[in-house]
């Protein structure tokens, strides 16, 4: 992409589409053969003349491209990788040109005096983070309601029911969806091209407060911890209760041998 001249357009448009699964950047290699790959991100031209930006957390992101192709693509991806379901996330970003301008978000909206592919790639990583974060989002907080009424269900009988298949197969899910929660979360972290670019680096901060990615981040953080201590807390009151029927069963067996002892001695 040229730099900053009197032809770039005005305005530039990014779509994020999430989706529900990872994506394995290196199955996409005969897909896509004239793509860039690194192991964070696939990205080739379109037809169009924009871009497409592929990231392994499960987020696809368009640069200048219009909805025809944008479906089209998404679709060629269905394709090549039957395990992806619909896209669940949409988030839209345009960035606008003004010359002498500094990164700064007005309205909504990027400026920057100039767009290069570096800076069209932090912008589309960053838009991306955030639609894999929602996803994210949705599924941890459904996660927490589901573990505050467990934990609401203990405040008010004491207990934990006696059959614990389901509670043992929920616990099994919630500390997957949690594994796979923190991981994607890691992929999030500040990118290294913001480290070694100044403007880079004030681009990607505009837009992390502009989607406010560094509190729904925290948030996310502490709903995880959250959901772990509780069903700590769910887990050792189940452990404490088959201890105690155990202890019950053993105390039961002494009694009756005792009595059976005794029985035969009478007799």
């Amino acid at each position: 992409m040229p730099s900053a001249t009197s032809e770039q357009p005005a305005l530039h448009t990014f779509q994020a589409a999430a989706f529900v699964e990872n994506i394995a950047l290196k199955e996409l290699g005969g897909l896509y053969p004239d793509a860039a790959l690194t192991p964070r991100v696939l990205t080739r031209p379109c037809a169009s003349g924009g871009r497409i930006f592929v990231y392994p957390f499960g987020a696809v992101v368009f640069f200048d491209v219009g909805a025809e192709e944008r479906e089209a693509e998404l679709e060629r991806l269905r394709r090549a990788r039957p395990e992806l379901g619909e896209t669940v996330i949409t988030e839209e970003l345009a960035v606008r040109i003004e010359a002498r301008s500094l990164p700064k978000v007005v309205d909504g909206v990027l400026n920057v005096d100039r767009m290069t592919l570096e800076r069209a790639g932090i912008v589309a990583l960053t838009i991306g983070q955030s639609a894999a974060m929602e996803y994210y989002e949705r599924i941890v907080e459904e996660l927490f309601a589901a573990t505050g009424r467990l934990v609401e269900r203990l405040e008010e009988r004491g207990t934990v029911p006696f059959y614990t298949r389901p509670l043992h197969r929920f616990i099994g899910s919630a500390i997957a969806t949690r594994n796979e929660a923190l991981s994607v979360l890691h992929l999030l972290d500040r990118p290294e091209e913001a480290w070694e670019d100044p403007s880079i680096d004030r681009i990607y901060d505009e837009l992390r407060d502009e989607l406010d990615l560094a509190d729904r981040h925290q948030a996310l953080e502490l709903k995880l911890r959250a959901i772990q201590e509780s069903l700590e807390l769910v887990l050792d009151v189940a452990r404490d209760r088959r201890l105690v029927l155990l202890e019950v069963a053993i105390v039961v067996l002494i009694a009756f041998e005792i009595i059976l002892t005794l029985v035969e001695r009478a007799g």
